[in-house]
């Protein structure tokens, strides 16, 4: 460590993407001190190579409180931050093909009134007058006007920067080998043989969470996936808000939104093969096909596009899709949020600033009991070795 490195502070914070870097920045507005420390640089992983969607709609219910709270920090981000992280508040539509679908875009905008979420449900004829570029295969249209897109390679990058403004101590490329809790406080050791000493621990470490939680004899069966993204050629600017395809059947799946470059940025489909032993995660070219196919049956004039670039990440999932968030089931003073599942950058904000409330306060009104560690507590240990879908 250099002589400016302090080795202790009220909180440490292991992981640098959106999860940890918006509670360094939460945790610092209310004068916790605190160490951030990333394995790479903050926001390389998951955080950075996703979609970009500030989506709301589609998520499970118990999500929502979250999810709301976050919308309202990308609607400040430029004032919190200093800085420009692209969100573009331009709305969300998802489209469907099943008829069963149909009826679940007008339950779920039933039930996500109770949650503050006010969706707008268009059917057959009403939807194609709004969205007339749409293929005829589409039957419904659901639309959250307040959501919208920001650039996740600025995002985690720019809490990080402010949180470090604010007097925290962000310190990248430290792989932590060792955690435990040693005389009442946590001992947090890196695989230079730097330590770190806290009375609080926070664990976002992603799709490498498990190996720090098991040494607290925690564990969630994570597995690994990349995400199969894709940009396009620049063409006119005219799709300002972002659109996805809701289908249980994974080929189906497709989203995209357009910058205001003119690049149009494609993800969805069966996710792909992610290394967290190598931290490397590929597109699988067979699904870049699929991806163009299903683009040109939801908007077929986007046919005679040419795509330029692909890349992916290391995510991390858990069985039910649910991440992992509040205090640890064994340990006090140890808190986590990890395994978004592939939905982490919208809710990321929401989860930072209630890990905050949570570590300084010891609560929030926000119900986290539907996301903890404690419901794996039967389940085995998962393996972290490559994983492919």
């Amino acid at each position: 460590m250099s002589a400016t490195t302090r080795n202790e502070a009220d909180v440490i914070v292991i992981g640098g993407g959106i999860m940890g870097t918006t509670t360094a920045f939460f945790l610092r507005q209310r004068n916790r001190s605190v160490i951030l420390l990333e394995r790479g640089l903050t926001g390389q992983q998951a955080s950075g190579v996703n979609f970009g969607g500030i989506r709301r709609q589609g998520r499970a219910l118990p999500q929502l409180a979250l999810a709301n709270r976050a919308l309202r920090t990308w609607q400040r981000s430029a004032e919190l931050l200093g800085e420009d992280v692209e969100f573009l508040p331009s709305g969300h539509t998802r489209v469907c093909y099943h008829p069963q679908d149909v009826e679940n875009f007008d339950q779920y905008a039933i039930d996500a009134r109770a949650y503050g979420l006010e969706l707008e449900v268009l059917h057959g004829g009403a939807m194609f007058s709004r969205f007339p570029f749409l293929g005829r295969e589409v039957l419904a249209a659901s639309i959250s006007p307040l959501d919208g897109h920001a650039n996740p390679r600025l995002a985690a990058p720019a809490f990080g920067r402010a949180a470090a403004r604010l007097g925290a101590q962000v310190i990248e490329n430290t792989e932590i080998a060792r955690v435990e809790k040693e005389g009442g406080r946590f001992r947090v050791e890196s695989a230079r043989g730097d330590v770190y000493w806290a009375a609080q621990l926070v664990i976002c470490a992603g799709a490498w969470a498990s190996r720090l939680t098991e040494q607290f004899g925690e564990t969630a069966p994570i597995t690994a996936r990349g995400p199969q993204m894709c940009v396009t050629e620049p063409v006119p600017y005219v799709f300002k808000a972002s659109m996805g395809v809701f289908t249980s059947i994974k080929e189906e799946s497709i989203y995209f939104r357009q910058i205001p470059r003119g690049n149009i940025i494609v993800g969805g489909g069966p996710a792909g093969p992610a290394d967290t032993v190598t931290s490397r995660a590929s597109v699988l070219p067979a699904n870049t096909v699929r991806q163009l196919a299903q683009m040109r049956r939801l908007v077929p004039a986007f046919a005679p596009l040419h795509v330029i670039r692909v890349w992916s990440g290391v995510e991390s999932y858990l069985p039910d899709s649910e991440p992992v968030i509040g205090p640890s089931g064994q340990v006090d003073g140890l808190f986590y949020a990890f395994g978004f599942s592939g939905s982490g950058f919208q809710i990321g904000p929401g989860v930072g600033e209630t890990l905050a409330e949570l570590v300084d306060t010891g609560s929030t009104a926000i119900p986290l009991d539907p996301f903890s560690i404690r419901r794996f507590a039967k389940q085995p240990a998962a393996r972290s070795s490559i994983v492919t879908s």
